[in-house]
């Protein structure tokens, strides 16, 4: 949620906020705005409702100025989208702040400083640091001084960036409990809550921990943990490339990242098998020994990557006989555990940074798992540093909030996961090298899934004027139903739902007119014949069937049924490759509707606040 850039250099930064605020839209896009300190150490402020393009527009206009700023992208909390409520936030003319996070106690907060004198322009929780700061100002020798006191007031989560008229060569940050980095340049620093938005300048980067409050000038980050001790934090180089977030000849980045699949998967997977197996020092030194020690696996995840736990379950009880439980994050943490041996626990996110994922993997560490493993997209995010071990997703950057090549790339790496339990426990050699042999033959399987595209694109009209829809599945095809109906709803806006098949009975045929399209996916698996039978019950009952069913399924089109022939796939695999489909489905839908696909309303691509 929301985006974070701030800049000190000796040449004016108001281009490289304004090209950082572009690349982190996808975090939040109500409202957009930046602080500038200029010649005359005065604060100039502009901000605008909206997507970062009228901001820029605004600066156009009327040119703004300075070495030192900081600029924010909004996806909002507290407050509706306006531009009272759009960042950066002041305090009579003197500070600046910008803020990611949600401060719990900011009510407490703002009656005390309207005591004291204080009047409040917006209804965000943002306001009250900035304002803190300022008052603290009276009794601190410096900014950073007035920052401490503050951090230490503040209940809740928070990334800041901090400017100031008393401190006008420096740059200030904060960090607890939502992601902020400093970029390390040379005669100039940057911050920013994605390594995205600052790689045209830099690709140096140090990831502040929780606590952190770093000063930045023209010659050096200066860095205090929780105790107000100065530390070395390590400098990490990153080789992700800014070619790679472009949109290129793609209309969308949805398209684009739908497109990108087949070579995800095959990054995601190189380097990682062998002839017959999966090689064990993928996730670290002395992991077998721990892997062998596993009798339970809980996963925990949050929207698409609950789906694809939720795959992953089937997979885990049928090749390894480990029971598997899957739980949305934000229900884990708040309810008591019964504590379970030998317990193996899985996280998956894409962007690593997901609150209440993170608040479950503390969690379940207090409570003594035997080991944690993150499954996510991004290296060095605060979910990786934080388990014991991980499994990356190599999917490259991920725009669109409706989230597509992360998904599968979590449904190969939840395989690999797979196959090392099965060579830890010993004795399934055969089974390994059948698993491993499904996984090389994705990539082209991916490629041959998106042929369909122009058949759905035509397929994807009769959709325009509905507002309801219903996705069924079987097994483990049931979750990408799931998968599915999530995709339709985020970006077009239609209603839908997802059941297993064989619940059609027990309520969801009430639904079921000539209004309403039904959505099916029918590899040919041990389950197909159960799933014809369930499919009949809507065609009978006047239901139009959109189906995408395997070329041998024996499943033929009709007057009321729609069908997409899909190559024979292996079964071990069929959810991957049948996700393929849905996404079009959805994509073309939303572009039939003209909703903003990348950006769909009230949504963000990294829920990093509870």
């Amino acid at each position: 949620m929301c985006g974070i850039v701030g800049a000190i250099a000796q040449r004016p930064v108001t281009e490289i906020l304004i090209e950082g605020l572009k690349r982190l839209e996808y975090r939040g896009y109500d409202s957009a705005g930046v602080a500038l300190l200029d010649a005359d150490k005065t604060i100039k402020r502009v901000r605008a409702l909206g997507k970062v393009a009228e901001l820029e527009k605004k600066l156009i206009e009327s040119p703004q100025i300075g070495n030192i700023g900081i600029s924010h992208t909004r996806w909002a909390t507290h407050g509706e989208p306006a531009e009272r409520n759009a960042h950066p936030h002041m305090s009579n003319d003197r500070v600046a702040v910008v803020h990611n996070g949600i401060i719990e106690n900011y009510e407490e907060l703002r009656a005390g400083l309207i005591e004291n004198g204080y009047t409040f322009e917006s209804e965000t929780d943002t306001e009250v640091i900035v304002h803190l700061i300022e008052s603290n100002l009276a009794n601190s020798k410096n900014v950073l001084d007035a920052v401490k006191k503050t951090t230490r007031q503040l209940k809740g989560a928070y990334a800041l960036g901090v400017i100031s008229t008393d401190n006008p060569d420096e740059l200030i940050c904060a960090r607890e409990g939502s992601p902020l980095l400093v970029g390390v340049g040379f005669g100039e620093h940057f911050i920013s809550s994605d390594v995205q938005a600052l790689l045209p300048v830099t690709s140096r980067f140090i990831y502040l921990e929780n606590g952190d409050i770093a000063t930045l000038t023209l010659k050096d980050v200066i860095i205090e943990d929780e105790n107000g001790n100065i530390v070395e934090r390590e400098v990490r180089q990153s080789n992700a490339c800014s070619l790679e977030s472009e949109l290129g000849d793609y209309r969308h980045y949805m398209l684009k990242e739908i497109y990108e699949q087949p070579q995800a998967v095959q990054k995601t997977l190189e380097d990682r098998l062998d002839i017959n197996s999966i090689k064990q020092c993928i996730m670290g030194d002395n992991v077998a020994e721990i892997l062998k020690q596993v009798e339970e696996v809980q996963i925990i995840a949050c929207g698409t990557s609950y789906h694809a736990g939720l795959i992953a379950r089937y997979w885990m009880e049928s090749l390894t006989d480990i029971p598997c439980q899957v739980e949305v994050a934000s229900e884990y943490r708040y309810r008591r555990q019964v504590p379970r041996k030998n317990m193996l626990f899985v996280t998956i996110s894409q962007s690593g940074e997901t609150a209440d994922t993170l608040a479950a993997l503390e969690k379940a560490k207090k409570d003594g798992c035997l080991a944690s493993l993150s499954i996510c997209n991004v290296a060095e995010s605060s979910l990786q540093r934080e388990s014991d071990f991980s499994l990356m997703t190599i999917a490259g950057p991920e725009i669109g909030v409706a989230s597509t090549k992360a998904f599968t790339t979590q449904l190969v790496t939840l395989k690999l996961l797979i196959g090392l339990l099965m060579q830890a426990k010993g004795g399934q050699s055969e089974a390994v090298a059948s698993l491993v042999e499904d996984l090389k033959k994705l990539p082209v399987l991916i490629e041959q899934a998106l042929e369909h595209d122009k058949a759905i694109e035509v397929m994807a009209e009769h959709f325009i004027e509905k507002h309801n829809a219903l996705f069924l599945g079987r097994g483990d095809q049931y979750p990408v139903a799931m998968e599915g109906a999530l995709k339709l709803k985020e970006i077009s806006y239609i209603h839908a739902e997802a059941y297993p098949a064989g619940e059609l009975k027990h309520g969801p045929l009430a639904l079921v007119d000539s209004e309403m399209p039904i959505v099916a996916v029918a590899p040919n698996t041990s389950l197909l014949e159960k799933l014809k039978s369930n499919l009949e019950e809507v065609r009978s009952r006047g239901g139009f069937l959109y189906l995408f069913a395997d070329k041998t399924s024996g499943i033929a089109p009709q007057d009321n049924i729609q069908v997409i022939e899909m190559d024979e796939v292996p079964e071990s695999i069929a959810p991957i490759i049948y996700t393929i489909p849905l996404q079009l489905l959805s994509y073309h839908v939303a572009v039939f509707k003209g909703t903003d696909v990348d950006k769909p309303r009230n949504l963000a691509k990294s829920v990093t606040v509870e």
